[in-house]
C-alpha cells in the first residue's frame, strides 16, 4: 500500500485547502529538526512536507485521490496502458528536500536559527511552542521572516504581540539573564506627529575576562516613528548590566506622552479645550483653534448655542495612525464654559425675563 497523506497530516479526505495548510504549519513546526531532536522527527518532518506538497496541489491531489501514491508516479497497476487519468503522461516524485518545502511555506528554511538565535552562538535562543500558538495564523508573518528584520543581535526592535517561550541555548545551560531594565521615554506630541530620533546615554557594568567588572557609558539611538502609541516598547538586547555567569540584561524604553500645555492625546485624535464665557456660549463666538503644526484654524460659532457637551471635529489635524502614517486622526474641540461667580439682581431679572 502507498502512503496515506491524509493520515500523515491528520486531516479528512474532504479537507479544505485551509485545513491542509493549517495541519502542515503545525506539524512542520513541531517536527522541524532544528527544534525537535527525537530520532523520528526528521523522518516525520519529511513525510509531512511530502504530504503537503501533494495535497496542496489540485492536480496532484486529484490523481492521488483516484490512483493513490503509485498513480502519482505514473505506475498504478490498475490503470492499464491506454486508459485515462494519471497514465496520460502525469508523473510526480517528491524532490526529497523538506527544508525547501518549509522555506517556500514560511519564507525561511530554518527560522529557529535565522531569527530566534538572537544572541549568536551560545546566545539567548527562543522557540515557538506549537501548543501556545494560534495555528490559524502564520506565526512568522508579523515578524518578517524572509525579509529584513529590525535590529539584529544587540539592536533595537519594537515589541510584537506574539506568544514565545525563551529557552536557554543547549551549550549555555548554566547561564541565565536578569529581567529587562525598563526606562520611560517621554516624547512630545510634536515628536509623535513627525517622528524623531532620541539619543539616550546609559551606564552599565561590563564583566571583564578576569571576573571583575567595569563601568561603561554608551549612547543608544532610538528612532521614534510617527504615530507611535504610548506604551510602545523599544528593546535593546543585552545592553544592560552583566553579572557573573549571566547574560547581560536587555534594556527596554517605553514611550510615554509628555504632558502638553494645549492638547491631550486620545488614540490618534488630539483634544483641545477652548475656554469661553457663558455669554459667548449663549450668544455665539468666533474662535481660533491652535494645531500641532502652529497653524490656527478659525471656527465660526456665532449661530450656535454651545453646550458643555458640544464637541467640534476638525478632520485630519490629529496624529498619524501607527500602521498608516500617511493618514491622521482628528482634532477634537471641547468647551470649558466659564460661569460667573455671582450676578446682581438686575442681571438676574433680565435673564429671568429673557430666557425660556
Amino acid at each position: 500500500m502507498g502512503k496515506d497523506y491524509y493520515k500523515i497530516l491528520g486531516v479528512a479526505k474532504n479537507a479544505a485547502d485551509d485545513d491542509i495548510k493549517k495541519a502542515y504549519r503545525k506539524l512542520a513546526l513541531k517536527y522541524h529538526p532544528d527544534k525537535n531532536k527525537t530520532a523520528s522527527a526528521e523522518e516525520r518532518f519529511k513525510e509531512v512536507a511530502e504530504a503537503y506538497e501533494v495535497l496542496s496541489d489540485k492536480e496532484k491531489r486529484e490523481v492521488y485521490d483516484q490512483y493513490g501514491e503509485e498513480g502519482l508516479k505514473g505506475g498504478a497497476g490498475g490503470m492499464g496502458g491506454g486508459g485515462s487519468g494519471a497514465q496520460g503522461g502525469f508523473s510526480y516524485s517528491y524532490h526529497g528536500d523538506p527544508r525547501a518545502t518549509f522555506a517556500q511555506f514560511f519564507g525561511a528554511s530554518s527560522p529557529f536559527q535565522t531569527f530566534f538565535d538572537l544572541g549568536g552562538s551560545g546566545g539567548n535562543r527562543m522557540f515557538f511552542h506549537e501548543d501556545d500558538m494560534d495555528m490559524d495564523m502564520d506565526p512568522f508573518s508579523s515578524i518578517g521572516i524572509g525579509g529584513n528584520r529590525p535590529g539584529g543581535p544587540g539592536g533595537a526592535f519594537r515589541s510584537h504581540s506574539f506568544n514565545i517561550h525563551g529557552n536557554q541555548a543547549r551549550n549555555a545551560k548554566d547561564k541565565m539573564q536578569d529581567p529587562p531594565i525598563e526606562h520611560d521615554l517621554y516624547v512630545t506630541l510634536e515628536d509623535i506627529l513627525k517622528g524623531c530620533t532620541k539619543k539616550m546615554k546609559i551606564s552599565r557594568r561590563v564583566l571583564q575576562p578576569d571576573g571583575s567588572s567595569r563601568k561603561e557609558d554608551k549612547v543608544l539611538t532610538i528612532s521614534v516613528k510617527p504615530g507611535w502609541k504610548a506604551g510602545t516598547k523599544i528593546t535593546f538586547q543585552k545592553e544592560g548590566d552583566q553579572a557573573r555567569n549571566k547574560i547581560p540584561a536587555d534594556i527596554v524604553f517605553i514611550i510615554r506622552d509628555k504632558p502638553h500645555p494645549q492638547f491631550k492625546r486620545e488614540g490618534s485624535d488630539i483634544r483641545y479645550t477652548a475656554k469661553i464665557s457663558l455669554k459667548e456660549a449663549l450668544c455665539g463666538i468666533r474662535i481660533e483653534v491652535p494645531t500641532l503644526t502652529g497653524e490656527r484654524i478659525p471656527v465660526n460659532l456665532t449661530h450656535e448655542i454651545i453646550k458643555p457637551t458640544t464637541v467640534k471635529r476638525i478632520q485630519g489635524y490629529g496624529l498619524p495612525f501607527p500602521k498608516e502614517p500617511t493618514r491622521k486622526g482628528d482634532l477634537l474641540v471641547s468647551f470649558d464654559i466659564q460661569f460667573p461667580d455671582n450676578l446682581c439682581q438686575s442681571a438676574k431679572d433680565i435673564l429671568f425675563d429673557a430666557l425660556p
